[in-house]
């Protein structure tokens, strides 16, 4: 991966780095970004979801942070130790060369059973947020080990925590040579191999190291029985080697040899950091109310379980060869999202806690003031409650493709698919928020119908070929009025195109699936046409907005970038259609907005900038299966 190169600036007093200057660590429970400049702006723990513990990255000034970097002037250079999600920060300084390399052990892969009680600890045990008290398996542990390649270089340390997004308040003391931050909730130690200073509220450090010399900080929640332990060179040296093993270990598994092999898999390495390894669940990316416009008021959580995300990551891992991981969403969704409960809304909610939870309650954090003041700050996500037709389509895909590329499904499984089919059967007729959650009310949808053809058809598809039990005169005939209904309603003849929503002549980039889910052929005329005009009002220089919100309002105020997954869709929509010249050079432009590893955030600004939660699930899983396809089109 090539490296990124930036002018290190010091400190200053809400100072934020682009969303883009950041990596991505993690052990399966949680993830921290790690900025250029050798900060941790964003850490939360024991978990995903659980409340920051730094997160200066949405308040530079009150949000916490653990600082690290060479205490003089210094370019960086950040990549990835290859094949891994192991993260080196290196310094380059007028008399030497200084290295940090960030990490967090893996203590078993843990692939959950989706009731919170999966091997994610080594022991089999774990309460659907991974903190389970009483065992060394249980810690969960941030490292940082500082080298010196060349010279010497002096460095500066401070870590500042802020406890439950800088709302709780908290103590620091001095215990063993160790700092012990305390809260009312949670309580960290810092231990180190240099003398540490503590205020009492954070603690900080400098030293100077020459060339071969290290030095180690290390982070660790303690709790229960779990007490602080320091961590010396010779064992941080081991855990760097057992992360490093663990990811190129399971890195082993992908099939893919294509052209685009290293972007390809820092997207599946970055996937694989995005699931929760106690229950099995997959995160829709790593933060939260990262805007997606500077200033504007589009900032939602994301560190949840999206039943459409979880299961396009499901495709898109299975398409590499990863069955294990679509094997543990498989028992979290038949735990945890499986028909029968009544709700307005349908049998399924379109998003999940980590651990299986339905509460999402989404409030504002007003003491924060977002990145780069783009508030509000918002925690929790209303969205969960809204009605959105087109998860069914994409969870049955993921079950059809499982079924098919990794093991059959039980029979219980069948059952709840044929109760979810059912369901569709009887409601797929009506409005919805949509795809993109708007909140400008409910429309009648062409994607929502398009995935409710395809629950229906994938579902018939798994019927014939298992021999299994269904009502299928019923489900063939849903489904022909649905294609029927798409076709009559959805089509404007004015535009010459399928269109967002029925009656109406807007674009929606959310049309693109209709080839890819194999609805439409993707050279019938119709859809030719249709590509024409998405390519006419929606694509700028490759890049894809999702819809023209001045034509189509969205209920929110402010513009948004382009759209990541679409435009990704956009290159698998010219492959299909025969377009390989023009799908290879929007993938090759695609490539070129990734950041310096190879990580992309949910939207692209105008002027070419990373915008959105980061790093988000959904771009990454769209380029796996646009690369897939466009490499065997290209043979």
């Amino acid at each position: 991966m090539s490296e990124a190169s930036a002018q290190q600036d010091p400190p200053t007093s809400g100072h934020y780095l682009p969303i883009a200057d950041h990596g991505l660590i993690g052990d399966l429970r949680s993830v921290a970004l790690v900025g250029i400049n050798g900060t941790i702006d964003w850490y939360c723990c024991p978990s995903f979801d659980a409340p920051s513990v730094f997160a200066s990255i949405l308040d530079a000034d009150r949000g916490g942070s653990f600082e690290l970097a060479a205490a003089v002037p210094a370019r960086t250079k950040q990549f990835y130790f290859p094949d891994t999600n192991v993260l080196l920060t290196r310094f380059f300084t007028e008399d030497g060369v200084g290295e940090i390399q960030d990490f967090m052990p893996v203590v078993g892969d843990g692939d959950g059973d989706g009731d919170g009680h999966g091997e994610g600890h080594g022991d089999g045990r774990g309460d659907g947020h991974g903190d389970a008290h009483g065992t060394e398996a249980d810690r969960h542990r941030l490292i940082r080990r500082v080298l010196c390649v060349r010279g010497s270089v002096p460095f500066h340390a401070r870590v500042a925590p802020r406890f439950d997004y800088a709302a709780q308040p908290h103590t620091a003391r001095i215990h063993d040579g160790m700092v012990v931050f305390e809260s009312k909730n949670l309580s960290l130690a810092l231990t180190s191999t240099e003398p540490l200073q503590c205020d009492g509220l954070d603690a900080t450090a400098d030293f100077k190291l020459h060339e071969g010399e290290s030095a180690v900080f290390a982070l660790d929640q303690v709790s229960g029985d779990i007490q602080p332990r320091c961590c010396p060179r010779a064992e941080a040296e081991d855990l760097f080697g057992a992360t490093v093993a663990f990811w190129r270990n399971w890195l082993t598994a992908s099939h893919y040899r294509g052209r685009w092999r290293e972007m390809v898999h820092r997207s599946a390495l970055t996937l694989k950091l995005l699931t929760y390894a106690p229950t099995g669940a997959i995160v829709a990316a790593a933060t939260t109310s990262l805007p997606e416009q500077i200033g504007g008021e589009r900032n939602w959580d994301y560190r949840y379980v999206w039943v459409r995300d979880a299961a396009f990551c499901v495709y898109a891992l299975l398409r590499l060869g990863f069955t294990s991981e679509a094997k543990s969403f498989m028992a979290f969704a038949a735990r945890h999202i499986s028909p029968g409960d009544g709700r307005p809304a349908g049998p399924l909610q379109i998003m999940y806690g980590i651990d299986g939870r339905t509460d999402l309650h989404e409030q504002e954090l007003g003491h924060l003031e977002g990145y780069k003041g783009s508030a509000p700050v918002r925690i929790g996500n209303a969205a969960a409650d809204q009605l959105q037709l087109d998860i069914y389509g994409a969870l049955i895909d993921s079950v059809y493709l499982y079924d098919k590329w990794a093991q059959p499904i039980s029979s219980d499984q069948w059952d709840d698919i044929c109760a979810l089919v059912e369901w569709v059967c009887d409601h797929w007729d009506q409005p919805d928020e949509g795809v993109w959650e708007t909140r400008g009310g409910r429309k009648n949808f062409l994607y929502s119908r398009l995935m409710c053809w395809v629950a229906i058809e994938r579902a018939i598809r798994l019927a014939n070929r298992r021999g299994l039990p269904a009502d299928l005169p019923r489900w063939l005939g849903a489904r022909d009025t649905i294609y029927r209904r798409i076709m009559d309603r959805c089509w404007s003849p004015t535009r010459k195109a399928f269109v967002q929503h029925e009656d109406d002549d807007v674009l929606d980039a959310a049309v693109l699936m209709m080839p890819l889910a194999k609805f439409i052929s993707p050279t019938d005329p119709k859809w030719l046409s249709t590509l024409d005009a998405l390519t006419e009002d929606l694509v700028s220089d490759s890049l894809v907005y999702r819809y023209d919100p001045k034509v189509s309002p969205d209920g929110l105020r402010g513009e948004e970038g382009t759209f990541s997954i679409c435009s990704f869709w956009y290159v698998e929509a010219l492959t299909r259609a025969g377009r390989l010249d023009e799908a290879r050079l929007a993938f090759e432009k695609m490539l070129t907005y990734a950041n310096h590893l190879g990580l992309y955030a949910e939207e692209i600004s105008h002027t070419g900038e990373q915008q959105g939660n980061f790093p988000q699930a959904f771009t990454h899983l769209a380029l796996i299966s646009a690369a897939f396809n466009l490499d065997r089109a290209l043979g």
